[in-house]
């Protein structure tokens, strides 16, 4: 029998009570990104050394099952994707393809579907680059833009780039959470993506709808562009939904992205594109860093049992007695356990690389099928993210148009039906689907 033990979430606990109560008081004192002051790479420290405490064995032993943890085969994997991710967006934008790609959106637009073509452009270079960051850093300034020069409402446009940018964050196959949840389920991304397309495509459906009703005509002039600055962001698209290798497709989009640079860009050399590369791999540190530290807090926690606890837990919760479809309950189980983390630690990415283990356990006992659990991990991971106001995509975003996290929630429109689709989909599908 495997063991239960509460005690053992006692250092998932401390890092959560860190790490969100110096948000709150950072907060309360009107710090901008508040939530990110104290790092959670920082902040997990703590936890490690009262997991370390709480295990059995000696201390080497500890130590041992802890260094595993950090350097399962998964964690790694994605800590060599992450740094070629990181690559690929630092060096495309540096040589001025996120701005081609704008304007080439812009330029294919009517006027009178702004709102959804803004929608549109965010998820597309979403979907290539694989970082929603990423994306409302890019477009969130010209939505800005765009809504100062027309009757554009300001909330409704931020909220659509951050839609998008959700959109691409939860498909791309380069995202970090996409690589989190295949890696953690044992599935190919290329089934995932398929499975999450059914679930993401009525939802995106739905919201372009009601942006296209919202929207109101203006007059928007495109900048010049240059189309071959589009093409590395084109190239990685299909090479992805190709089903190509994610680490080939990353290093044939940074040799595109650089081989743009030498073309387009007079003064470009070997030495700038080796820069931008290291400045990709700088930016993903502290996802790379907090994403190891938690490969090893949670083989401790599990080895302790406080995984199964939570297991045990769930499915307490989600059992309705006389009426047991084991699908739904594991289906349901495993969006609770990722919602839940994603609620605490505000990071859609360590939320399924925290939650991971105990959705695989939980698809094994209530025969999900892996490249499902992937996706409903993937998909409610996103949709609170999107929910959040203390969540790193709404902050930024409310930060660059100048409104209210609280009130720039309401408008990002996506979400809220993805979530409503997900739902939907635990409800009515087969007891065969995904498989």
């Amino acid at each position: 029998m495997q063991t239960s033990n509460p005690l053992a979430l006692l250092p998932l606990a401390l890092f959560l009570v860190l790490f969100i109560g110096s948000g709150l008081y950072y907060q309360s004192q009107g710090t901008d990104f508040a939530f990110y002051q104290i790092s959670a790479p920082v902040a997990i420290i703590p936890a490690i050394v009262l997991a370390l405490c709480f295990s059995a064995g000696s201390l080497n032993n500890r130590l041992e099952s802890f260094i595993k943890g950090i350097g399962d085969s998964t964690i790694i994997t994605m800590v060599l994707v992450f740094l070629l991710a990181g690559a690929f967006a630092s060096v495309v934008k540096a040589v001025g393809g996120v701005d081609a790609t704008v304007n080439f959106g812009l330029s294919v637009i009517p006027e009178w579907l702004l709102l959804p073509g803004i929608f549109v452009i965010a998820a597309f270079i979403a979907t290539s680059m694989g970082t929603s960051m990423g994306t409302i850093a890019a477009v969130a300034p010209v939505a800005v833009g765009l809504s100062e020069s027309s009757d554009l409402p300001l909330l409704l446009t931020t909220g659509a780039v951050v839609g998008g940018a959700m959109f691409g964050d939860n498909l791309s196959i380069i995202s970090d959470t996409t690589i989190a949840a295949t890696r953690t389920q044992g599935c190919a991304m290329r089934d995932k993506f398929r499975l999450n397309l059914m679930i993401a495509l009525p939802a995106a459906f739905a919201a372009i709808l009601l942006l296209a009703y919202q929207s109101n005509p203006g007059d928007v002039i495109p900048q010049d562009y240059e189309f071959i600055k589009v093409v590395p962001y084109l190239v990685v698209l299909v090479l992805a939904v190709l089903g190509m290798n994610v680490m080939l497709v990353l290093l044939t989009g940074i040799l595109l992205a650089g081989g743009v640079g030498f073309m387009s860009l007079p003064d470009y050399s070997v030495a700038q594109l080796s820069k931008q590369i290291y400045q990709g791999y700088t930016g993903m540190q502290e996802i790379i860093i907090l994403s190891m530290l938690i490969g090893g807090l949670g083989a401790l926690i599990k080895q302790q049992g406080g995984l199964n606890f939570i297991a045990q837990t769930i499915e307490k919760l989600t059992h309705r007695e006389g009426r047991e479809d084991n699908r739904r309950v594991g289906e349901f189980s495993i969006a609770a356990s990722v919602a839940a983390v994603n609620l605490c630690t505000a990071n859609n990415t360590v939320s399924i690389v925290i939650a991971g283990s105990l959705a695989r356990d939980i698809a094994e006992r209530y025969g999900v099928n892996a490249k499902r659990a992937a996706s409903l991990m993937d998909i409610f991971s996103c949709v609170v993210q999107g929910m959040i106001p203390w969540g790193a995509q709404i902050l930024l975003a409310s930060s660059v148009a100048k409104v209210s996290p609280l009130e720039l929630v309401t408008s990002v429109q996506y979400c809220w039906f993805l979530g409503l689709a997900a739902i939907i989909s635990v409800i009515i599908a087969r007891p065969g689907y995904g498989r």
